[in-house]
């Protein structure tokens, strides 16, 4: 008599079985199958909130470490304007500053003017005492009453051949009733290559000779101005005031 497993395909058949089921059966794993879209929103959730984790980390962090970024940003803020407004005070002031420089820049001119302006004044002063004494002087000569008379007379020269002369003519006494009306000339003794030269200013024919006409009543001031050549050197000058082609007057200055 066989047994129950005498037949050999049905033991092979139960041999395959408990295979399948027992400590040998082969290992099953169970997925479950999701769309790729969820799996792309899980992925992009997961990484926000990796990236918000990290942000409330790093903040933590300078909170902790006594840096805090609103502090920061408040803080930088407050540098922003209060830098503005120095530099608004500082465009004030350089503008405060331009505005004194330019008043006193006035001020210094004005007071430069008013120096020279006090010097002249000193000056024509000093002129009018002098005019005044020899006015004086005139008025108590002995001379012949309403003769002609040449004061103060000065030459100077500008190192460029250019010379300046000025006088005060006046009629001399004291009743002063004439007029003198003549002109004025001027001979000019000059040292030229050597040589002794005579120059009469004005020359005969000259064009500038209504510039040496002198008309005046009691006194005159007289100014002007000669050239000789540059080689030359001046040694002396006549003035002469002559009426009618009379000689009424003259006086030498020697340099």
């Amino acid at each position: 008599m066989r047994g129950p497993f005498a037949n050999p395909r049905l033991a092979l058949t139960l041999r395959r079985w408990r295979g399948r089921f027992g400590i040998s059966a082969p290992r099953v794993a169970v997925r479950t199958h999701l769309p790729w879209y969820w799996r792309a929103i899980g992925a992009v959730a997961i990484l926000a909130l990796s990236l918000a984790l990290a942000g409330w980390i790093y903040d933590a962090g300078r909170r902790f470490s006594g840096v805090d970024r609103g502090a920061t940003e408040q803080e930088l803020n407050t540098l922003r304007a209060n830098s503005s407004a120095l530099e608004l005070e500082l465009a004030r002031l350089r503008s405060l500053a331009d505005a004194s420089e330019s008043k006193l820049q006035i001020e210094l001119t004005a007071q430069q003017q008013l120096t020279r302006q006090a010097k002249a004044l000193e000056e024509e002063n000093d002129r009018l005492k002098q005019d005044l004494s020899v006015f004086e002087a005139l008025a108590q000569a002995e001379e012949k009453e309403g003769s002609l008379s040449i004061n103060r007379l000065r030459v100077e020269a500008d190192g460029t051949g250019l010379y300046r002369y000025r006088m005060l003519v006046a009629i001399q006494g004291g009743k002063k009733e004439r007029e003198f009306n003549g002109s004025l000339q001027l001979a000019i003794t000059l040292l030229q290559d050597g040589k002794s030269v005579m120059m009469v200013l004005p020359s005969a024919g000259a064009s500038v000779v209504r510039d040496y006409d002198l008309k005046f009543k009691y006194f005159r001031r007289v100014e002007g101005t000669f050239k000789v050549p540059t080689a030359a050197r001046v040694r002396s000058v006549e003035v002469r005031l002559l009426q009618d082609g009379v000689l009424k007057a003259s006086k030498i200055a020697a340099m």
